[in-house]
């Protein structure tokens, strides 16, 4: 028996600025920093032996923040191949220490021609409802972006080979990412049809939490 943990990473500044952030790398807001301690203490008592995120700093910023008010370090260690995973994780630390690894694939969707621009003027651009279609549909993609649908091709390869594994030999997993790479997670352990993703999101800093038990997941409340 394992567990599973999902949590989005903390608002970031181009969030607080309600602007498409994407693939683009904007760091935590003072706003988000400032609710590192309530978002740990969704964790306080759950106990993980490995995490994975991605390189977006927003992602990895978080993950520091909570670790270290829970008293624990990140070891990141880089899986998308090239010079970061031949020579740039580290090895060794202390017993506060976690191995947290890094990929791209459970990165936020690729926005394309939207990255940077408010989400209101968007709207005035494009259409509010154009711009609801790209947001929150399957598989409609935005200007040379990412649809869910490209995401969830990326990220639930990447969480079969890697993350799940962990599962099945009993460890207990944290996933600190962005919104749409965990939609893509959830929809895969629920089976939630394409029509029907469309309502579900996790709140910054928000926890989901699994059971993983002979091939099979259950919610925890």
């Amino acid at each position: 028996m394992a567990k599973l943990l999902l949590q989005r990473h903390l608002k970031s500044q181009w969030n607080l600025e309600n602007r498409f952030a994407g693939w683009v790398d904007n760091p935590v807001s003072k706003e988000g920093a400032e609710a590192a301690p309530a978002v740990a203490k969704l964790l306080e008592g759950e106990k993980f032996d490995v995490i994975f995120t991605s390189p977006l700093i927003r992602n990895q910023q978080t993950v520091i923040k909570i670790l270290k008010i829970l008293g624990r370090n990140p070891l990141f260690i880089h899986l998308d191949g090239g010079k970061m995973e031949e020579w740039g994780s580290f090895e060794g630390g202390t017993a506060e220490c976690i191995p947290a690894y890094v990929s791209e694939k459970l990165n936020e969707r690729y926005y394309g021609k939207l990255q940077g621009l408010n989400k209101d003027e968007a709207k005035k651009v494009y259409g509010e409802e154009q711009v609801h279609l790209w947001r929150r549909s399957y598989d409609v993609a935005p200007p040379e972006g990412e649809s869910l649908k490209d995401t969830y091709e990326r990220t639930v390869p990447f969480y079969l080979k890697y993350i799940e594994e962990e599962l099945k030999i009993g460890k207990n997993v944290l996933i600190v990412s962005s919104g749409n790479a965990l939609r893509s997670i959830v929809k895969y352990i629920e089976k939630i049809p394409d029509d029907k993703i469309i309502d579900f999101e996790i709140p910054f800093g928000g926890l989901v939490k699994y059971e993983y038990k002979g091939g099979e997941y259950s919610h925890l409340q």
